[in-house]
C-alpha cells in the first residue's frame, strides 16, 4: 500500500502524516508515505522531525501544479489525501491569483494523475467556509455553494473539479469539509496562534468589526481522524462534513485566550471588519457519524489549554516564523 499526501509539511497535513506513520490509523500501519509539499511559508520540513526517520517515509518538495512530477508520483499509488492548498482568507483579500493557481489548477493536476494511474481512492479535503454563511441551523453536504472569499470560491471550485472527475472517468473521489481547525503547529497567522503568541509576548490582537462571527472549532487530531474514516470507508462521489461541535463568537473565543495567557481586554484592539466577513459557520455531521462512525473526541477546553501550552514549550518553532512573515505586529 502506497500513500500520496499532498501538503503534508502543513498544519493539518503534517499531523495526518505523523499519526499515519506512526501506526495510529490501523488499515495503513504498513503502508509507505509520500509527502509532496512545496514548502511555502506555511510548511515546514520540521513538522515532520518527529516520524523524519522512519524507512517508510519519503518526503518530496515539489508542486502540485507540476504535471510531470505528480504523473511520476502517482505511479504505484493506491490512496491519494490531498490537503495541499492556499488557505488563509485574509492573504486571499489581498491577491487571489495564488490561491487560483494551486487550489483550483493544482487540484485539477492531481486529480488528471490520479485517474490516468488508476488510483483507487482520492480523498479531497476541504472546508465549511464553501457554504457560505448560515444564519440558524447547520449546513448538510447537499447544500448550495455560496462561497464569499476568493479563498472558499477557489476551494468550492476544487470541489466541483473533484465531483466532476468522479462523475465524467468514476475516479473514485470523496470530499470532506471541516470547520475551523486548531491545535499546535499551526501557522502564525490563522486567530489562535497569532492570539496566543501575541499576547504571550505583551502584544495586541486584533479583533474584526463587533466580535460576533461565529465559528465551530475543530481540533486537528479529530479532523485528521475524521478523514481516516473516510479513507477507510468514505463512498465515492460522496461529501462528509467535519465537525468539531463547539460554537463560539470571536469575542468568546478571544475571553478564553485573554484567560489563557493572564491578560485583559486591554490587549485586544478592534479593528474595521474584513470584506466578505462571514457571519456564522455551522456544518451539521449527522451524515459522517452514521455512516462511518466519527464523533469529534477533543474536548475544546482540554485541547485549547494543550494547543496554548505547546506555542509556550515551543517558542523556537514560531517566533523565526513570525519574523519572517511579519506577523509579530498583526
Amino acid at each position: 500500500m502506497r500513500v500520496l499526501v499532498t501538503g503534508g509539511a502543513g498544519f493539518i497535513g503534517s499531523h495526518y502524516v505523523r499519526q499515519l506513520v506512526s501506526g495510529a490509523y490501523s488499515s495503513l500501519a504498513d503502508a509507505e508515505v509520500v509527502v509532496l509539499d512545496k514548502l511555502t511559508y506555511a510548511g515546514s520540513e520540521e513538522n515532520l522531525a518527529p516520524v523524519a526517520d522512519s524507512p517508510t517515509l519519503r518526503f518530496v518538495r515539489g508542486d502540485i501544479c507540476d504535471g510531470a512530477l505528480v504523473k511520476e508520483l502517482m505511479a504505484g499509488v493506491d490512496t491519494v489525501v490531498h490537503f495541499a492548498a492556499e488557505s488563509h482568507v485574509d492573504r486571499s483579500i489581498t491577491g487571489s491569483a495564488d490561491f487560483v493557481l494551486t487550489n483550483v489548477l493544482g487540484t485539477q493536476t492531481l486529480l488528471q494523475g490520479a485517474f490516468d494511474a488508476g488510483v483507487s481512492k482520492f480523498v479531497h479535503v476541504s472546508t465549511d467556509e464553501v457554504y457560505g454563511s448560515i444564519e440558524e441551523g447547520s449546513w448538510t453536504e447537499d447544500h448550495i455553494l455560496e462561497p464569499n472569499s476568493p479563498y472558499s470560491a477557489s476551494k468550492a471550485s476544487s470541489d466541483l473539479l473533484a465531483r466532476a472527475f468522479h462523475r465524467t472517468h468514476g475516479l473514485p473521489v470523496s470530499i470532506t469539509r471541516c470547520s475551523n481547525n486548531y491545535g499546535p503547529h499551526q501557522f502564525p497567522e490563522k486567530v489562535i496562534p497569532l492570539f496566543v503568541t501575541n499576547l504571550m509576548d505583551g502584544r495586541k490582537v486584533p479583533l474584526y468589526g463587533d466580535g460576533l462571527n461565529v465559528r465551530d472549532w475543530l481540533h486537528v487530531d479529530d479532523h485528521c481522524r475524521g478523514i481516516q474514516h473516510v479513507v477507510d470507508g468514505g463512498r465515492p462521489g460522496e461529501i462528509y462534513n467535519i465537525g468539531g461541535g463547539t460554537e463560539l463568537t470571536n469575542r468568546e473565543l478571544t475571553e478564553r485566550l485573554l484567560e489563557a495567557t493572564g491578560r485583559d481586554w486591554s490587549f485586544v484592539e478592534p479593528v474595521t471588519d474584513r470584506k466578505g466577513h462571514d457571519r456564522r459557520y455551522s456544518v451539521d455531521i449527522s451524515k459522517i457519524s452514521t455512516e462511518l462512525g466519527y464523533k469529534p473526541q477533543v474536548d475544546f477546553a482540554e485541547g485549547l489549554a494543550a494547543t496554548v501550552q505547546w506555542y509556550r514549550d515551543n517558542r523556537a518553532w514560531w517566533e523565526p516564523l513570525k519574523e519572517r512573515a511579519a506577523l509579530a505586529g498583526s
